[in-house]
């Protein structure tokens, strides 16, 4: 590994592609597994936890780690894909050291580790041998005094700790996309999981929970108080909301739903009111509606909210009022790519796709996944009897309920023994 440089800090370290001898990527890198003995000895670094395809997180010997770069990490010879499990003699860097409070004897200073440092030994093993540290914030001062220290002058690396917070790991997690935060989250020990969660925003905590297995969605609601859950269910998108409230006891979505804003709460009782498996059960109650005496431009200024998923970005509503679901009549669908060629100034009614086939709320999953396929569409209003628009399915909330159960957490490549 001479081509590595000296040394290398973790934080920097995560989100790192990893490459096989091909140039091929074959992950990312989300943490790194050290054998932490004591405050004396540097650890030695087991290895470092990637995730690959399918979002399996896998165990790469550092071994196999052939060069480590500004952005790249390279590896050599076949990866064992069996999914990593942390035995009791591993710590995660990243999930478990990040915001321990330390102390340095020597000069009495005490702060919370923000980074560690790892370099190779002279046996050419990786070690982790520098620790950096930021003191509580004094005065005026926004932020504490930070540190970088040698491992075996800082105490309080290996004590466990019950009260250990989560800044810095909270402030890596929110650099990542919700999938791979959830990820992270998802494999935390359960204390650190109960600490990041606590300190993560409503908003932030809701896009998150949106990309966590059903069973990981229903334990960290069930360990909130009703009315933080209350909030987070009011900040993610209502079909989400709706599929982890049915997944509840009765008595507790019922108290939720109190709790929440009545306007909210409505969308979701509405979508809780379809069978599952149905058009109404997947859609989502907030796609882009708008008046037909709209402009193209206050439509392209709609879709470019970044909110926004690209499957809903790709269609805009024209409906009598209300606008708000379930709508005044719906009149057809503006397409993303009209929108583009038409002056700015020129109405949205004129640039109506009318001749799109509407699914009504009852269409099962398969007759959504044919409409989708055989029109070649990324979403499809929903609309009732009447002609009022109720909502839009997109091909994201088809694959959802499409996939297997669990999915989330199901490994897409075959797994070997570790």
């Amino acid at each position: 590994m001479s081509t590595s440089p000296a040394r290398v800090y973790v934080a920097r370290l995560v989100g790192l592609p990893i490459f096989d001898p091909q140039g091929d990527q074959v992950g990312k890198v989300r943490d790194l597994v050290a054998a932490v003995r004591s405050e004396t000895h540097q650890p030695r670094v087991l290895g470092l936890v990637a995730e690959v395809f399918g979002r399996r997180r896998i165990f790469v010997p550092m071994t196999r780690v052939t060069n480590i770069d500004s952005g790249h990490v390279y590896t050599t010879g076949l990866l064992n894909m069996r999914r990593f499990e942390q035995r009791p003699t591993e710590t995660l860097v990243m999930g478990q050291m990040l915001d321990r409070t330390v102390r340095v004897p020597m000069t009495g200073v005490t702060g919370t580790v923000y980074d560690v440092a790892m370099e190779q030994a002279r046996n050419r093993d990786w070690v982790l041998s520098r620790v950096a540290i930021q003191e509580p914030a004094k005065g005026l001062r926004r932020r504490g005094q930070t540190h970088v220290v040698e491992w075996r002058d800082v105490e309080g690396l290996t004590a466990r700790e019950e009260s250990q917070g989560a800044t810095h790991l909270i402030a890596a997690l929110n650099e990542m996309r919700p999938a791979d935060a959830a990820n992270m989250i998802h494999d935390l020990p359960l204390e650190r999981r109960s600490a990041v969660v606590a300190a993560l925003d409503d908003e932030r905590l809701a896009d998150v929970l949106e990309e966590l297995p059903e069973e990981d969605q229903v334990d960290i609601l069930e360990h909130l108080d009703n009315e933080r859950a209350a909030d987070i269910l009011e900040e993610m998108s209502p079909d989400d909301a709706a599929d982890l409230i049915a997944d509840l006891p009765p008595e507790t979505a019922e108290a939720l739903l109190e709790l929440m804003e009545p306007e909210e709460a409505e969308d979701v009782r509405r979508l809780m009111s379809y069978a599952e498996e149905t058009a109404g059960g997947m859609m989502t109650p907030e796609p882009v509606i708008l008046g037909p005496d709209a402009t193209i431009a206050d439509a392209l200024a709609h879709v470019r909210n970044p909110e926004l998923t690209p499957a809903l970005a790709a269609l805009v509503y024209v409906c009598r009022q209300p606008l708000e679901p379930p709508t005044g009549r719906f009149l057809g669908v503006a397409h993303i790519q009209r929108l583009l060629r038409e002056p700015p100034s020129t109405l949205v009614a004129g640039a109506l796709d009318d001749s799109m086939e509407s699914l009504r709320p009852e269409a099962t999953i398969d007759e959504v996944a044919a409409h989708l396929a055989t029109y070649n569409l990324v979403a499809a209003p929903v609309v009732d009897e009447n002609g009022h628009l109720l909502g839009a399915v997109t091909v994201d909330d088809l694959l959802d309920h499409m996939l297997p159960e669990g999915w989330r957490d199901r490994a897409i490549r075959r797994e070997v023994d570790r």
